[in-house]
């Protein structure tokens, strides 16, 4: 278990803090096991089950005493894959992070590396926290971006094999992303109504910057997912530009042949007063290529050869 003083630097408190919870306020990061301990020694009361394995999405509830919520967070590395979950409870007082994956704790180190203090205040510690979830995300976004032109280029080249399998992952992941930011955004507005009074007014503002940062990410992951679909458009119109070609080669090969399928048929049927009934084999040569050449001839005047 971890235990931070919030307005200091990362640093554990000292075993004498443990006695007395309510001397300063606290951020204790705990795995599954420490939860229940560490909700008792922040006197956070939460009245449900404690389980990583039930969280789906990232969301926050206030409850009478308390507010407490889940987060979900995608894996840049595999937006599809399993995510970091972690719980997340609060009182007027006191923060409790419940997380088995130690990715809190790396979120921690994080921004221990870019700020003196983590927070002065639960509103600036979850500020901070929070905005650490999207701090590479637009270069992700970036990833995506250059991807797709990639793949738009190929397209315009007329490399249009196996586009499909890759087209459909990234579009899977930016719908992801786009919901997940949707979530974060609701997050944000969540906290800024403060229903349970915990945050001061001027606090609020730290809420509102974490919904527009969603906000934007969220958008940025939806411009993506319309410039995907519209180069998928663009791979979907030269196939079917050459499907129409080819089928258009096959009806001038199937309109030059239909004639000399007539004539064959014709003089196959062997009547007895036919014309050149017993040696009529040049001319049906010399008919069937001039026959030939005038639908080559006219095909090429429709420029359809």
């Amino acid at each position: 278990m971890i235990v931070l003083a919030l307005g200091e630097t990362l640093e554990a408190i000292q075993e004498e803090d443990w006695n007395n919870p309510d001397s300063r306020q606290m951020v204790v990061i705990a795995d599954s096991g420490e939860a229940k301990k560490a909700l008792e020694l922040t006197a956070i009361h939460y009245e449900g089950e404690i389980a990583l394995s039930d969280v789906g999405f990232c969301r926050i509830e206030v409850q009478q005493e308390c507010i407490w919520g889940t987060f979900c967070i995608p894996r840049l590395l595999d937006v599809l894959g399993s995510r970091y979950k972690m719980l997340f409870f609060m009182n007027e007082r006191h923060i409790v992070i419940v997380d088995d994956d130690g990715f809190a704790n790396r979120i921690l180190m994080r921004i221990r590396r870019k700020r003196i203090q983590q927070g002065m205040n639960q509103a600036h510690f979850i500020y901070n926290f929070i905005l650490q979830f999207m701090s590479r995300d637009l270069q992700l976004l970036g990833q995506y971006e250059r991807q797709i032109m990639e793949m738009e280029e190929s397209v315009m080249e007329g490399k249009t094999d196996g586009f499909q399998n890759q087209i459909m992952p990234i579009r899977k992941e930016l719908l992801t992303l786009r919901e997940y930011y949707d979530e974060l955004m609701d997050v944000g507005k969540e906290l800024e109504e403060n229903e349970n009074g915990f945050f001061a007014k001027k606090q609020l503002k730290y809420f509102g910057t974490i919904s527009d940062r969603a906000d934007r990410l969220m958008g940025r992951a939806g411009q993506l997912l319309e410039y995907a679909k519209q180069v998928q458009d663009a791979c979907q119109a030269q196939v079917d530009a050459r499907q129409n070609k080819n089928m258009e080669f096959l009806t001038v090969i199937s309109t030059i042949f239909f004639p000399l399928t007539l004539i064959t048929g014709w003089f196959g049927m062997n009547f007895k007063n036919m014309p050149e009934l017993e040696n009529g084999y040049p001319g049906v040569i010399l008919l069937s290529l001039v026959v030939v050449v005038g639908c080559i001839l006219f095909f090429k005047k429709k420029k359809m050869l």
